[in-house]
């Protein structure tokens, strides 16, 4: 079966663009890969993805996309064949893709009715070895989301993307993999929309130098630092300036898909956070609401 591979980037819509601009390449350690059409393409140094954010101004905040990789044309063929047969809303069937980086792909808007696009033939960015203690992020890690279905968005994402479930939180949160990460998307309940971006960062050190450098440019710490237990992954959560939440995190583990078997864990503070010394908590992100661009294809 076809399915997903990896993830490529996300792309936002903000009213107040230049501030989220310097945040992710002042303060966050993205760099400017373009700034083309109005939109501002931005790169993570140690990936060779042509860029893993794309910015645009707009007077509501809003997803424009989630674009997501697979292996081949004929994957994104299958893929399309998939989302259609589901009944999906397409954006547009796939097509040689015209913005930067290029690709071959399509776009459609999940049944919750946020945007999605998946491609391959991707053009190949500059990517690096980051040297110690940078502490600037590698690449996305993963993405959680809000469903008002949050179990049929999971079995979505399995029957029709080919992602594959390695734990549930509770009955509450699903982590799903589409290789060898234990994830890289995860679904909670709540009104359709996004509830934060994770980015890598090379080791637990670089998180926490990350954290240090973030709080010597006047950015909050909402959450952290800990652990989790799903995924045994650290987390640091911070808040742009826009209002949308962001993640550095460290140690994901890796999955075995052969011989791994999904775990139920029964939600308490010592499986949201091993340690349990960081400060905040979830109640200190922002307040999930529907997502302003729901089933509106952005114009770009």
């Amino acid at each position: 079966m076809s399915r997903v591979s990896e993830i490529r980037y996300v792309g936002y819509a903000m009213p107040d663009l230049e501030a989220e601009r310097r945040f992710y390449v002042e303060k966050w350690g993205l760099r400017e890969a373009a700034d083309r059409d109005g939109l501002v393409y931005l790169a993570a140094e140690a990936h060779d993805e042509p860029y893993v954010l794309r910015l645009r101004q707009a007077q509501d905040r809003r997803i424009d996309v989630i674009a997501l990789a697979a292996q081949s044309a004929a994957d994104v063929d299958a893929l399309f064949a998939n989302v259609e047969q589901a009944g999906c809303r397409i954006i547009f069937p796939p097509t040689a893709l015209q913005g930067f980086g290029g690709g071959y792909g399509f776009r459609f808007f999940s049944p919750d009715g946020l945007p999605f696009e998946i491609s391959s033939d991707v053009t190949r960015g500059a990517a690096r070895r980051l040297e110690a203690r940078e502490a600037i992020p590698e690449r996305i890690s993963h993405i959680v989301l809000h469903s008002p279905d949050h179990k049929a968005a999971t079995q979505f994402f399995v029957d029709v993307l080919g992602f594959r479930v390695s734990d549930w939180l509770g009955d509450f949160m699903s982590f799903l993999r589409c290789n060898e990460w234990h994830h890289r998307i995860a679904f909670l309940p709540g009104p359709p929309c996004l509830n934060h971006v994770a980015y890598d960062m090379a080791s637990l050190d670089e998180m926490m130098r990350g954290i240090a450098r973030l709080r010597d440019h006047d950015v909050e710490l909402r959450w952290g630092p800990g652990r989790h237990t799903a995924g045994n992954n650290t987390f640091s959560y911070f808040v742009t300036p826009n209002g949308f939440a962001v993640e550095y995190t460290a140690e994901l583990e890796r999955v075995d898909d052969a011989t791994w078997q999904p775990t139920v864990y029964t939600p308490g503070p010592g499986v949201m956070d091993q340690w349990g010394i960081g400060v905040g908590g979830p109640k200190t992100m922002p307040h999930a609401e529907p997502d302003k661009g729901l089933f509106q294809p952005a114009e770009i």
